[in-house]
C-alpha cells in the first residue's frame, strides 16, 4: 500500500543521505558531478536460485510510485548510472553500471567482465548491485544497456539495462533488469546582466556607486563583480567590488546596485564626475545542474554624477 505524501517525503530526505553514503563505501564515484532525479515510472526487478546472496533465493520487483524513492543519477561524462530505491520498510537497493574510464555508456552495449570497485581496474567496466544488509565483497558479471538518453550535463532521461552478477565468487547469479523514466529535464539556467549608463560619484567620501539590471529564465543568486576605472590628466583612478548579489526572478529584468567605498579604490586618484569606463561581471550555479553560468563580460563607458 503507497505511504502518505508527508512519509514519503521525510523517508525520501532522509534516504537521499543515506544512500548517498552508501554508495560512496560500495561503489566507486561517478566520473564527474553525479545528479539523481525522481523516476516518473519505471521498475527494477531480479531474481536469483536458492543459496544466491544478493537475491536470497528470491525473485523481486520494485516499481515507481509504490515505494518511497526511485532515483535514477548520473554523471556528467554519461559514463555511468545509479538506480537507488528505497522501499517502504526502509530497506535501500542500489544499481551501479558503470563503463571503462574514458567512455561513455553505448546504447545496444553488452558489458563483460564487470566487477566492482575497488577490484575494477581502469579497463573494466563496474557492475554492484545489492541492498544494505546484501553486498557482496567480490562480484563478477555482466550488464547490457539496451537504451539510454540523456538531457543536459548527464541527466539521465530514459534507461533499460538488464545485469547478471555473481557474489563471493558463488556460481549462482542474480539476474535482473531496470526500466526507468524521469521528467522532462529543467531548462539550462541563462543568465544576463546590463548595465546602467549613469552612476554617481561621492566627492567628499569618494565612493561611487553604479548598478545595472539582471534577467535569468529561472530563479538564481547571480553574484556580483567588476570594477570603475576614470582616466584622469594625471593617471587613472580605479575602483573594485566583488561579493555583491542579486537575487533573480524571470518575468522582468531585476535592478541592482553596489557602492565601492574609498577603501576599495587603488591609492593616488580619487573619481570625479565624467565619463568612466564600467566593467561588470556576473555568475550563477545552476540550481538543477552541476554547473556555474557565466553573464559575460559587460562594459560600458557610463557619466558619473555628483551625489
Amino acid at each position: 500500500m503507497k505511504s502518505s505524501t508527508t512519509g514519503r517525503r521525510a523517508a525520501r530526505a532522509a534516504a537521499v543521505l543515506t544512500a548517498a553514503m552508501a554508495m560512496a563505501v560500495a561503489a566507486a564515484p561517478l566520473s564527474g558531478t553525479a545528479q539523481a532525479h525522481e523516476a516518473v515510472s519505471g521498475s527494477l526487478a531480479f531474481s536469483g536460485e536458492a543459496g544466491e546472496f544478493v537475491s536470497d533465493g528470491r525473485s523481486q520487483e520494485f516499481t515507481a510510485g509504490s515505494v518511497e524513492m526511485f532515483d535514477v543519477s548520473g554523471p556528467t561524462a554519461q559514463s555511468a548510472v545509479g538506480v537507488t530505491i528505497v522501499t517502504p520498510e526502509g530497506r535501500r537497493w542500489s544499481l551501479h553500471l558503470e563503463a571503462p574510464e574514458g567512455q561513455k555508456l553505448t546504447e545496444g552495449a553488452t558489458y563483460t567482465g564487470a566487477s566492482r570497485w575497488p577490484d575494477a581496474q581502469p579497463q573494466d567496466p563496474r557492475l554492484e548491485f545489492g541492498a544494505d544488509d546484501r553486498w557482496c565483497t567480490t562480484s563478477t558479471g555482466s550488464f547490457t544497456v539496451s537504451h539510454i538518453s540523456y538531457g543536459p550535463y548527464g541527466y539521465v532521461r530514459e534507461l533499460d539495462a538488464t545485469f547478471e552478477q555473481y557474489c563471493n565468487g558463488s556460481a549462482l547469479p542474480v539476474r535482473g533488469e531496470v526500466h526507468a523514466r524521469t521528467a522532462e529535464p529543467p531548462a539550462e539556467l541563462a543568465v544576463g546582466l546590463g548595465l546602467n549608463s549613469e552612476g554617481k560619484v561621492d566627492t567628499k567620501t569618494g565612493q561611487v556607486t553604479v548598478g545595472g539590471s539582471a534577467t535569468c529564465n529561472k530563479p538564481a543568486r547571480i553574484s556580483l563583480s567588476g570594477l570603475v576605472a576614470q582616466t584622469q590628466k594625471s593617471g587613472e583612478a580605479v575602483g573594485r567590488y566583488e561579493g555583491g548579489v542579486v537575487d533573480c526572478t524571470p518575468g522582468a529584468p531585476v535592478s541592482w546596485n553596489v557602492t565601492i567605498p574609498a577603501t576599495a579604490m587603488e591609492p593616488g586618484f580619487a573619481f570625479r564626475p565624467g565619463t568612466a569606463l564600467f566593467r561588470g561581471f556576473g555568475r550563477a550555479d545552476d540550481r538543477d545542474y552541476p554547473v556555474t553560468v557565466n553573464a559575460g563580460d559587460n562594459s560600458a563607458q557610463i557619466t558619473l554624477v555628483k551625489s
